[in-house]
């Protein structure tokens, strides 16, 4: 009896565990891309890519250039939205918000696109997303293009995903 006492108590234990964990992740956004005073209202998990294109610079030479990110947003591993040019975020309620970059923070390794801090800049449809002021690019593992190209107008999709957090001021 003693043991089927003690596995709740260590399951317990475990989540307590776990909660304190997620508490010391969060506070561990850089000060560049905090939000003070917003609330978090949704949170989703992007795979997907960041696109890239082979232009020349003002001195003729190669190079590949951002052009547009696309990935699908993920909640419980289901897909609930996708997020594309613009930036967009489309949830499946039918709202969307375009983000607007306000700041940026390095990511884990050198291969790691930036964190991000967006301001809201216009919505679509009225839902999740409808109300949302910032959106917060974090916990990034690759998307970042190294080396030459050597053909203006290609393209490159380099793999990659973040967790996408949408605030509301409160």
């Amino acid at each position: 009896m003693t043991s089927n006492l003690r596995r709740p108590l260590q399951t317990a234990t475990i989540a307590l565990s776990l909660a304190g964990f997620a508490g010391v992740a969060s506070a561990q956004i850089p000060d560049a891309i905090a939000a003070p005073g917003e609330t978090q209202i949704a949170k989703f998990h992007a795979e997907g890519a960041q696109v890239y294109e082979c232009k020349a610079d003002a001195a003729g030479k190669l190079a590949w250039v951002f052009r547009e990110p696309v990935a699908t947003l993920m909640a419980d591993g289901k897909t609930v939205g996708r997020h594309y040019a613009g930036p967009n975020w489309e949830y499946s309620d039918g709202s969307a918000v375009v983000g607007k970059v306000l700041a940026n923070a390095p990511g884990t390794t050198p291969k790691d696109i930036p964190w991000l801090k967006l301001e809201a800049a216009a919505h679509r449809g009225n839902g999740l997303l409808s109300g949302i002021t910032t959106v917060q690019r974090i916990n990034t593992a690759g998307g970042v293009l190294a080396g030459a190209c050597s053909t203006a107008g290609a393209f490159h999709s380099e793999p990659y995903s973040a967790d996408y957090v949408f605030l509301r001021k409160s």
